[in-house]
């Protein structure tokens, strides 16, 4: 019977070959397996999944598990879920730094809520010119373009400054991913087209309460306010069906849009003394009428007291008038009738005493002899 024989040992360098050889295919088995569950995830319940292979749309998930090719077979992005609100500052309708340096009101009225200062750099590296048509002023004479804005012309040729904050969702999570890159300044152009278009559709007054003395007379304005941040969700979704119409689509539909509204700082004094002159004269006017009030009240009093005295003189007169005359009257009927032909002699003997008794001295006339008629001399 033979023995086999051994196999010759290996040597330490082929050991350690050997060694790292099977090192290096561990390392890539699990590499690979690395590899070909890349694309094996879990999406988060406020995600979405979009898988793209060689860069063409396959599929989108919700939250869940995916399973897909890995990379560079499939490409697995993620996304916000439909019932994710995402919110976009609009800061297009900020007025330019340069232009809110220039105006001291402005700055003014800005300045405690500015926390962090903005590198405006030297006036002259700007590209214009101080306004020389202001003596002593060192203000830049700003560009049209520059001057402008920040502002929003209304309807009815007022100026107002907004502030809009847009929340929105994705709808379409192709598209949302197509644009991704240009969403933040395609929704900067529509919101401030969206914006314009309502506010030159309306007056000052139905976007911001620009006279309170209207404010309880006109209920509708009132409305309006209420309805200026619906209107313009409303138009900026149009804007997005629109885009989407023509096949360039964002993806995303508006939730809701915060709208703030407030006056020019420039404007502010102004619309402030004018308030000030209205209630000055609302309140001289009441204290017109209160005067008027009580002058008419004072009168209508004199008037009353006048017609009270003047009806007690007039009843006392005429209660004088028929005492003085009953005697008179007394004497009428039997008169008319000549019912007793001796009263008037017996009346006049009656009053004659009472007359006479009076006199200091009485000198009597025969009416029948005028003979006797003694008249007196002048008193020496």
């Amino acid at each position: 019977m033979e023995t086999p024989t051994p196999s010759p040992s290996l040597g330490p360098g082929a050991q350690a070959v050997r060694l790292a050889f099977w090192f290096v295919v561990v390392i890539a088995l699990l590499a690979a397996g690395v590899w070909a569950t890349s694309n094996i995830r879990r999406i988060p319940a406020d995600s979405r999944a979009v898988v793209m292979r060689f860069g063409a749309f396959v599929r989108t998930q919700d939250a869940g598990l995916l399973i897909a090719w890995p990379q560079p077979f499939e490409t697995v992005l993620l996304i916000p879920g439909s019932a994710r609100l995402l919110e976009q500052r609009i800061s297009s309708l900020d007025r330019d730094p340069r232009a809110r340096a220039s105006d001291p009101a402005a700055a003014t009225a800005t300045e405690s809520s500015q926390t962090l200062p903005l590198p405006l750099g030297d006036i002259s590296s700007w590209g214009f010119q101080p306004d020389a048509s202001a003596p002593g002023s060192t203000a830049p004479l700003l560009p049209d373009a520059l001057a402008g804005s920040g502002y929003v012309l209304t309807g009815d040729k007022g100026v107002v400054q907004l502030s809009a904050t847009l929340y929105y969702r994705v709808v379409d999570p192709y598209a949302y991913v197509l644009q991704k890159e240009r969403l933040e300044a395609a929704l900067q152009r529509v919101v401030a087209a969206a914006v314009v278009e309502v506010t030159a559709a309306r007056d000052l007054d139905s976007i911001l309460v620009a006279r309170p003395e209207l404010l309880s007379a006109d209920q509708q304005m009132a409305v309006k306010r209420e309805q200026l941040r619906g209107d313009m969700a409303q138009a900026v979704q149009r804007h997005l069906n629109a885009l989407a119409a023509a096949h360039a689509g964002l993806g995303i539909e508006v939730a809701r849009m915060d709208v703030q509204a407030q006056f020019p700082a420039a404007a502010v004094d102004a619309f402030n003394s004018v308030l000030t002159s209205l209630q000055t004269a609302d309140r001289n006017i009441a204290d017109a009428r209160t005067e008027a009030e009580n002058i008419r009240q004072g009168a209508q009093q004199s008037a009353d007291q006048i017609l009270q005295s003047a009806q007690a003189s007039a009843t006392e007169r005429v209660a004088t008038a028929q005492a003085e005359t009953t005697t008179i009257l007394q004497l009428e009927t039997p008169l008319d009738a000549n019912s007793d032909p001796g009263l008037l002699a017996r009346a006049y003997r009656d009053r004659i005493q009472q007359i006479l008794a009076k006199a200091g001295r009485v000198t009597t006339i025969d009416p029948h002899d005028a003979s006797s008629l003694v008249l007196p001399g002048k008193i020496q």
